[in-house]
């Protein structure tokens, strides 16, 4: 007897629909698995045989052929256990009810308990374009089950309870009905009142979060680089239900949101170690999975120490920077995930780190300096948007009773401008000037005269390309935004040329 039973496959944060077709004929006792199964998959064969068993299901002594349609297109994980075990007992005989409009996700322990799995969340936001009305997965997923609106999810702990669920003899608890406890996977981020000192880093700041630009912060050791930086979520606006539904899949798909998380509320802050591969920074694997570029999606990439990482490493940051996605590359799969993130990066600019400190001298040969800020490439720097200066902070600023500018006082002026972006790009699918294509310049960065002069004036002395040139104009747009100007004048065009003017004081001495 031959049964069909819905599953789901992912490639990247997309869902396909998979057919588990289940056959079980006369012949030596068998149990196969086609379909370009995984080790993973192939294993199910075991842990299937033993949940039914132990549940008190009579499973088939018979030759077993099981196939995960589309045929062509690899399976891997452990997601599919739960439809293999319907399939077979549909095909047995059993009566386990309708399951013509639903879809099964699940591992199977060997007692029949359903475990959890990866990448839940996408699949339930796919399953209604397939046309799969109700969907049943394991308990400890409910919470991102409780995020899809427009089906049905049902979280089971147990194969006897799906079973009693598909007969209508008791049904299974519904993921939306269901209280969850408020998680979150990110820290708390501090305040900027406590830093003292460093009124021109916080005001570079607030443009870029505002504009979601990328940034470098130069300057010695202790000055305050990283403390900035990692404060830079707290002046963030809060995240759209879209950027949310976006960033949990990605963190569905990977395995790191935790149980009891549906969805993701906050921006998403990375900062790895410099010792990351670049494999691991954009993503790879022989089943491609998200790097720390799509893991920063709509939120933070810090990278502290910048010329400390490997050359190959910072250079796979061109195209997630200038694309928005990074597309993974395999022999038998090709996988694109998302990686709109604001990068931020630190560094010294020198080995000791005190080249061009007031105080302290520098200890480096000028071959020592040129190698070290050598490591930077000069299309790696055009693509971040502000060069900004942290210089170290004075004993007055430092011992100073006065609190320093409040992160709540710094989001304000970002919520300002970015509900501004919002209303001017109503209709398209850009949220923030950053983004704003070259075709589109023209229209929402209209300058004075006087702006236009100055604009040209710093293109010819400074040998700016025409990528700088574009990122001056974004830059000068969100300045004008947290203003509340329409047009853009010559303050915000020097404002936004400063921020370009540092690469000159150290690449180009």
């Amino acid at each position: 007897m031959l049964s069909k039973v819905f599953s789901f496959g992912l490639n990247g944060i997309d869902c396909y629909l998979v057919t588990a077709e289940a056959d079980i004929s006369r012949g030596l006792p068998s149990f196969d698995v086609v379909g370009l199964p995984d080790a993973a998959v192939k294993e199910a064969r075991d842990r299937v045989r033993a949940a039914a068993k132990n549940s008190g299901f009579d499973f088939p002594t018979a030759k077993i052929v099981i196939n995960l349609a589309p045929a062509d297109t690899k399976k891997s994980g452990t997601v599919y256990d739960l439809a293999l075990l319907i399939a077979i007992l549909q095909s047995n005989g059993c009566d386990v009810g309708s399951v013509a409009d639903c879809g099964f996700i699940g591992e199977l322990s060997l007692g029949g308990e359903l475990r959890p799995v990866h990448g839940v969340l996408p699949m339930l936001l796919g399953a209604d374009k397939l046309g799969i009305k109700q969907v049943i997965i394991p308990f400890e997923n409910a919470a991102e089950g409780a995020v899809a609106r427009d089906i049905e999810v049902y979280a089971a702990k147990n194969i006897t309870e799906v079973i009693a669920h598909l007969r209508g003899e008791q049904k299974l608890p519904l993921c939306r009905e269901l209280a969850f406890d408020e998680k979150s996977i990110f820290e708390a981020v501090p305040d900027y009142a406590d830093v003292k000192g460093q009124t021109a880093a916080k005001r570079a700041l607030t443009v870029a979060a505002a504009g979601m630009h990328n940034l470098l912060l130069i300057g010695p050791p202790g000055s305050g680089k990283s403390m900035l930086a990692r404060r830079l979520p707290s002046i963030m606006p809060d995240m759209t239900y879209s950027e949310q539904v976006e960033a949990t899949k990605i963190y569905s798909v990977s395995g790191m949101l935790p149980n009891g998380v549906g969805l993701i509320t906050k921006r998403p802050f990375r900062s790895p170690h410099h010792s990351v591969s670049a494999a691991a920074l954009t993503g790879g694997g022989t089943t491609p999975r998200p790097g720390e570029v799509s893991l920063s999606h709509n939120g933070v990439l810090f990278l502290d120490e910048l010329p400390e990482f490997q050359r190959p490493v910072m250079e796979s940051l061109r195209q997630p920077l200038e694309d928005g996605e990074v597309t993974i590359s395999r022999v038998g799969a090709r996988t694109t995930y998302p990686s709109r993130f604001m990068l931020v990066a630190a560094m010294n600019p020198c080995p000791c780190g005190f080249y061009g400190h007031p105080q302290k001298p520098c200890s480096c040969t000028p071959q020592a300096i040129n190698r070290y800020l050598g490591k930077i490439s000069g299309p790696l720097l055009d693509r971040i948007d502000i060069h900004l200066e942290v210089p170290a902070v004075d004993y007055q600023s430092l011992s100073s009773k006065v609190s320093g500018e409040s992160s709540e006082t710094m989001r304000r002026n970002v919520e300002r401008a970015r509900a501004i972006q919002l209303a001017r790009f109503e209709g398209t699918n850009i949220i923030c000037n950053r983004a704003i294509p070259r075709s589109m310049l023209e229209e929402h960065c209209p300058l004075t005269d006087d702006a236009q002069k100055l604009l040209q004036a710093a293109f010819d002395r400074l040998g700016l390309s025409a990528r700088g040139y574009d990122r001056i104009l974004k830059v000068a747009r969100t300045v004008a935004d947290i203003g509340g100007d329409d047009i853009i004048n010559s303050d915000h065009i020097s404002e936004a040329i400063q921020y370009r003017t540092l690469d000159r004081k150290y690449w180009n001495r």
